[in-house]
């Protein structure tokens, strides 16, 4: 998922650099291959029902400069007359580009034709014209009558002509972008939907809700283009509903992703947000379908509810959005770290475009809006790829400690299966092995040279046997009668005079290094017994001459010792048993001697952990906790 993430703001991002080289290269052409008009005259009208082509030329003075036109039209005019004098044509077919004009019913005429006529019955406006002429068209009149009740009418950028199919790639090249943003989007969406379906639970909500929102802005982008207005006009009311339902389904379901990742926010006041968004959204559907059924009989209604009161609901949410971000990019959060990245440009830009078309009330045309979109979008999948990659972390860490817990509850089950049983045994079997013993003592003063012999190994033996049912009696009861302050400096002194003979019989050394002033709560004699256990271990392990050394520090409130010898060492598997009940790499070995070191330390508060590798040696280490002398 990770990778997916990668992969679509790699794609996102070689999308962006691929317009901008394609949109600068388009204003180059329009510069270098066009002839530019920028001037042309007006005529307002006060009526806005269609009247005859003033033909004549002496109603000359009736026409205004081009320049009035950009300055507002006159108070109570409703529709104008705009009249362009083409020059010469110097090609075989020739194309005027008219860029922008504002109108909800435009008609065309090249001196007495009629060439062009557009009607809509719904809010948007804004026309793109493309007409073809011939070099016979020089120095005709182009006569346009356009009508509207808004305030922008009319023309308001320059006219180009030049060669038709130069002027009409440079024209789908300008309006293809949006096209192509707005289908990469809806492409992104549908390949994540398809995605949805391997996730489940608050993950799947996430995800379908950036779907969502970046199929809703994908239609945004596409339905906002003049382009399909103008080479496919037949589907233009489909247009104006997609782009009214992408907006009132964008909205909420932002609010459902923002929730899903950073929650409800202060005392809830973003699912708040998000419920009334809900319910403002519904209620903006119903006025839609119910505009749409009404033929726009109350399109004013439907305009102030579903564009000016829905704005201000956008400007809230975006500055809303804007602070939480910025509050928990704050706190060293790394998802709203990227997400305050690519939505402050989003918001920033956005919430300016929206201010200034209420300032012209609604006489602006959109158009950075997108390019912030493109920086949003780019963000909320990276925040995608960095939680699913931090879920997947956490998944494998969960596994880990799981199979830790599972390891230890096994051994947890062993160790007091172990100790049950030598609760319930070790006395039984204690008594008749002290009355053996004795009555073996006594057969031994009167038996030959020979017979002692047999006798010594039959009382070794059942020394040996005696020390096993005393290990198992310590496992079973590891319980200290006398609880005291260790000085450890001490205690291994004490260790070091019994250890010591043991090593140099082993051709090995034994080195100590304990500082003064580390301290440990425990018992003493049993303190010892666990170490000697360890360190015998170390030193039976040691090959030639070997090295046992015993090294302790403090490391904030713990106390660490460390026991290492650099002997025969152990692989993973054999590392993992250390410590079952029989398990041994000696040849007599039971393995009681290590399960009652481990039942030690952990009755002293303390943990044992071993490091082993094959032909390197071991490590134990325990740790306890620090007390402070009084």
């Amino acid at each position: 998922m990770k990778t997916m993430s990668k992969a679509f703001v790699l794609f996102l991002l070689i999308m962006i650099i691929g317009l901008l080289a394609l949109s600068l290269s388009t204003n180059t052409r329009e510069d270098q291959k066009f002839q530019r008009i920028d001037y042309w005259q007006v005529r307002w009208q006060a009526q806005n029902t269609f009247t005859a082509k003033p033909w004549n030329d002496d109603q000359n003075a009736y026409w205004t400069s081009s320049q009035l036109m950009k300055d507002g039209k006159p108070v109570n005019s409703s529709s104008a007359w705009i009249r362009i004098p083409l020059p010469e044509l110097n090609w075989n077919t020739s194309g005027l580009l008219i860029r922008e004009l504002q109108g909800k019913h435009v008609i065309v005429y090249l001196d007495d034709n009629k060439i062009y006529e557009s009607r809509r019955g719904y809010a948007y406006e804004q026309n793109q014209l493309l007409l073809p002429l011939t070099r016979d068209d020089s120095y005709k009149m182009v006569y346009i009558w356009v009508e509207s009740a808004r305030e922008k009418i009319g023309l308001t950028k320059g006219i180009l002509i030049g060669d038709y199919q130069d002027i009409l790639t440079a024209y789908v090249s300008s309006d293809l972008t949006d096209v192509v943003i707005g289908f990469s989007f809806v492409l992104v969406a549908l390949i994540m939907a398809f995605c949805s379906f391997f996730l489940e639970g608050q993950a799947r909500r996430m995800w379908l809700s950036l779907c969502v929102v970046i199929l809703a802005l994908g239609l945004l982008v596409v339905t906002y283009s003049p382009f399909l207005f103008t080479f496919y006009p037949y589907g233009d009311r489909v247009y104006t509903l997609l782009f009214d339902i992408s907006l009132f389904v964008l909205v909420p379901a932002f609010y459902e992703f923002f929730e899903s990742v950073f929650g409800q926010g202060y005392r809830g006041l973003i699912h708040r947000m998000k419920q009334a968004q809900y319910i403002y959204s519904a209620l903006c559907l119903l006025a839609l379908i119910g505009n749409a059924l009404t033929h726009d009989r109350y399109f004013k209604i439907y305009y102030v509810m579903t564009v000016l009161i829905f704005g201000v609901f956008m400007l809230i949410g975006l500055i809303m959005f804007l602070v939480m971000t910025l509050r928990f990019a704050m706190n060293r959060n790394r998802a709203a770290q990227i997400f305050a990245a690519g939505f402050s440009v989003f918001a920033l830009i956005t919430g300016f475009e929206l201010i200034w078309f209420y300032i012209q009330d609604g006489d602006y045309k959109l158009v950075l809006w997108k390019w912030g979109v493109i920086f949003f979008v780019i963000a909320l999948i990276a925040i995608m790829g960095r939680i699913f990659a931090e879920n997947r972390r956490q998944a494998i860490e969960y596994s880990r400690q799981l199979e830790l817990f599972n390891n230890e509850l096994q051994r947890s089950e062993k160790m007091d299966m172990i100790s049950e049983l030598a609760a319930s045994v070790a006395h039984e079997v204690r008594n008749p092995l002290q009355v053996t013993r004795g009555f073996l003592q006594l057969t031994r003063m009167n038996t030959d040279d020979k017979g002692r012999e047999h006798l010594k190994m039959a009382l070794d033996e059942l020394d040996r046997a005696s020390d096993i049912i005393t290990d198992f009696l310590t496992f079973a009861k590891p319980q200290f009668d006398k609880i005291d302050l260790l000085d450890l400096k001490e205690e291994f002194s004490h260790i070091e005079n019994i250890m010591q003979p043991l090593a140099s019989l082993q051709g090995g050394t034994l080195a100590i290094n304990i500082p003064d002033g580390l301290h440990i709560r425990g018992n003493s004699s049993k303190f010892k017994q666990a170490c000697i256990n360890m360190i015998k271990n170390s030193i039976e392990a040691l090959r030639n001459e070997g090295q046992v050394t015993i090294r302790a520090w403090q490391e904030e409130q713990h106390i660490i010792i460390s026991i290492r010898d650099n002997g025969a060492g152990m692989n993973e598997q054999e590392l993992a048993r250390l410590g079952e009940p029989y398990f041994s790499n000696k040849t007599k070995g039971t393995g009681l001697g290590l399960m009652v070191t481990f039942r030690i330390i952990e009755a002293m508060g303390g943990q044992l952990e071993f490091h082993s590798k094959k032909g390197e040696g071991t490590e134990a280490v325990l740790t306890f906790p620090l007390v402070e002398p009084v």
